[in-house]
């Protein structure tokens, strides 16, 4: 099959530090190349693949300088794909909606990822736009504020079983990993560390629009000892960060479509405790591989009764659910289904 898929470029392919998105498309690149077909990755130049890659934009936006308005990168990458659209049996794009009006119009084959939250202003009269363009969502619960969206299916993330391995013997502290914004929690992840009498490692990206609020609610908080910021981590460090927590605290405080921290902790046999918003009900499992709590004082009581949450389990259960083959054949399927329903 001969297949595009087409990434943001805010960060290169893989990302060097922080981005969910992006790491996601080079799995699934990656492994739809070792599967034999034909992919073409438009992303940013210094991107690395063993599909053919087009470099739309000469390096990522967030690490790049100069800055660059966003608005002039996408547009040359879009321009890319236009000049390409036709040599593809399919189209994945993971740029949520930029690229829509210009594939109908092109009568391209195309299929959208939606990797972000779906409840702003204005989507569903875009959805209305386009009724006859295909969606997938990273779970179920992402799709709740468009039910009226062309839903080709739900994959969920997966990862490659070997990029970070177990640990069964952790040190004594907890894990935050995630963005340095409101919505991420790191301000209820120390409260959750301080009501448990646990210290706290914190890894998170600091965007800019995010430095003010590390400034005020994180910083002081490190002035008292017991919560340590280690900053962006690559893949490398990020196995020891995780495997030695006795658990990742993922205390969101908005509707996270998947949530991929998740079960990079669970990859290192690392239970989660996640407040019960977006997907963390689908993806973690109560008791199981962590627990699902509603506040701080459920987030505290939870790290009581951690040790029921046997690490071998917790690995086992990601193995069975998250790896990267699982969600590349459920997106051949949903490519299968798309190519087959428009040459009818």
């Amino acid at each position: 099959m001969r297949i595009a898929q087409v990434a943001p470029v805010a960060e290169s392919v893989p990302p060097k530090l922080y981005g969910g998105t992006e790491r996601v498309v080079s799995w699934l690149t990656e492994d739809l190349v070792a599967l034999g077909h034909d992919v073409t990755l438009f992303a940013s130049a210094d991107s690395n693949t063993s599909a053919r890659l087009v470099p739309a934009w000469p390096r990522a936006l967030r690490l790049g300088r100069p800055r660059v308005e966003p608005a002039i990168a996408y547009a040359n990458l879009l321009h890319h794909v236009a000049q390409r659209a036709g040599d593809f049996d399919i189209i994945h794009v993971h740029l949520d909606w930029l690229h829509l009006p210009l594939l109908e119009a092109l009568g391209a084959r195309f299929v959208t990822t939606l990797h972000g939250r779906l409840d702003l202003p204005g989507l569903p009269e875009l959805v209305r736009s386009f009724p006859r363009a295909p969606f997938v969502s990273i779970s179920e619960n992402q799709r709740k504020p468009l039910p009226d969206a062309n839903w080709a299916g739900t994959v969920y993330h997966g990862m490659p079983p070997d990029l970070l391995r177990p640990c069964y013997e952790p040190e004594g502290y907890l894990a935050f990993l995630g963005r340095m914004s409101p919505e991420k929690g790191a301000v209820a992840a120390i409260e959750v560390a301080r009501r448990a009498d646990l210290p706290l490692r914190i890894s998170a990206k600091v965007p800019r629009d995010g430095t003010q609020y590390f400034k005020e609610k994180i910083e002081p908080q490190l002035a008292k000892g017991r919560v340590e910021f280690v900053g962006e981590l690559q893949d490398k460090d990020k196995e020891r960060f995780l495997g030695k927590a006795v658990a990742l605290l993922f205390p969101i405080e908005w509707p996270e479509p998947f949530g991929l921290v998740m079960i990079e902790a669970m990859a290192c046999g690392t239970p989660v405790i996640a407040y019960r918003r977006g997907s963390v009900p689908e993806v973690v499992e109560d008791g199981v591989t962590g627990f699902v709590v509603d506040d701080e004082a459920g987030a505290a009581a939870a790290l009581a009764s951690i040790a029921r949450c046997d690490r071998r389990r917790v690995r086992a259960e990601f193995e069975r659910r998250f790896l990267t083959r699982g969600m590349t054949e459920a997106y051949l399927r949903i490519y299968e289904k798309l190519i087959a329903s428009a040459a009818s």
